[in-house]
């Protein structure tokens, strides 16, 4: 945040400023609307820091701290988070970890969607730890509610960053992998959005993970951007999302919340819903390639999900960022390892 000295002046000055424009403002100060919020901030900081800086020298640090909060409240003026959706999930924070209620077909979901982490990620590597498949790697888990995706790739081996704009979801994860001393060590969440943390984590993580979380973003292409830019060269990017289609309306809004419940009704918004082709199109213009597209089928009466080859209703998607020619893969870690399910970047089906 500002900082001591020059950094705490323009905050107060920018206050001030604030207040005075709204004054004007609601006094009928025409020069006050022309100039706008842009001008008022450029103003009162570059002139505070002039002003201190004949009384008190302004450090290095102080500036850097001034100029990055500016920057961040720049940044955010046109963020992926939408706030009605937070306002549906906020609802439902402390209710994660409960495998019967309104993220039972998440919980369950786990059954192929870590496995299709796992193995695409082994089938690129060449170094295998027993026990740890996924030790060394850094993921990061973006809008990871609870922790239902964070906690068992942690068990994995990986180290995973949780993020989430919810405190209330953030405060939940962190309760419960507090009753696991290694997930404890191995994950850390943070109550942020995608966007926040862009700056501080430039090409930082070997694998994003994104799942059923782009049907729910205000804006797909800056989050799609956003993900490559954290993303490090030859890293990995998993989606798992809901086509746009006539069946996914039917099946995805009116059987599993008007007419089943299996999620509360208004989860989701059909015109949310994004084509395979549609992100393909995103994450190939923002430099990541796509490498697997597997349809994935959910069965309400058992409560399980299957791979299918199909992609008109739910689907997952596996995208590598490009990089270097030669440069070794970041997640580094084996295909010596056999599941029980197919090989996830086999085909289609699995």
């Amino acid at each position: 945040m500002w900082g001591g000295g020059g950094g705490g002046g323009a905050a107060r000055a920018l206050t001030r400023a604030l207040g005075r424009r709204r004054a004007a403002g609601a006094a009928g100060d025409d020069h006050a609307d022309q100039t706008g919020l842009r001008g008022t901030l450029q103003h009162c900081n570059w002139k505070t820091q002039l002003k201190s800086s004949s009384t008190l020298p302004v450090s290095l640090t102080e500036i850097k701290s001034s100029m990055l909060t500016l920057k961040r409240l720049f940044s955010t003026s046109h963020p992926s988070v939408d706030l009605k959706e937070m306002k549906k999930f906020q609802r439902l924070a402390h209710k994660w970890w409960d495998e019967e209620g309104e993220y039972s077909a998440l919980h369950s979901m786990n059954d192929i969607r870590v496995p299709f982490i796992r193995d695409t990620l082994l089938n690129m590597s060449s170094n295998y730890h027993l026990g740890n498949p996924l030790s060394g790697v850094k993921i990061l888990d973006v809008g990871c509610g609870g922790g239902l995706l964070s906690e068992p790739l942690g068990r994995l081996g990986a180290s995973v960053t949780g993020i989430d704009p919810l405190e209330d979801n953030i405060r939940t994860a962190d309760q419960h992998k507090s009753f696991d001393p290694v997930l404890a060590k191995r994950i850390q969440y943070k109550s942020s959005s995608l966007e926040e943390i862009v700056e501080e984590s430039m090409e930082t993580f070997d694998v994003i993970v994104a799942s059923e979380v782009v049907e729910h973003v205000a804006d797909l292409e800056m989050f799609i951007k956003c993900c490559s830019r954290v993303l490090k060269p030859e890293g990995s990017l998993f989606i798992t999302t809901i086509n746009k289609t006539q069946l996914s309306y039917v099946l995805g809004i009116v059987v599993a919340e008007k007419i089943m419940g299996i999620v509360p009704e208004g989860t989701h918004e059909w015109e949310k819903f994004v084509p395979p082709e549609e992100l393909e199109r995103l994450l190939e213009s923002n430099g990541l390639s796509v490498k697997t597209v597997n349809g994935m089928l959910y069965n309400p009466l058992s409560g399980s999900w299957s791979w299918m080859e199909s992609t008109s209703v739910n689907y997952a998607m596996h995208a590598v960022k490009s990089g270097l020619q030669g440069q070794s893969s970041p997640t580094d870690v084996p295909s010596e390892v056999e599941s029980e399910q197919p090989s996830a970047t086999a085909g289609t089906t699995m």
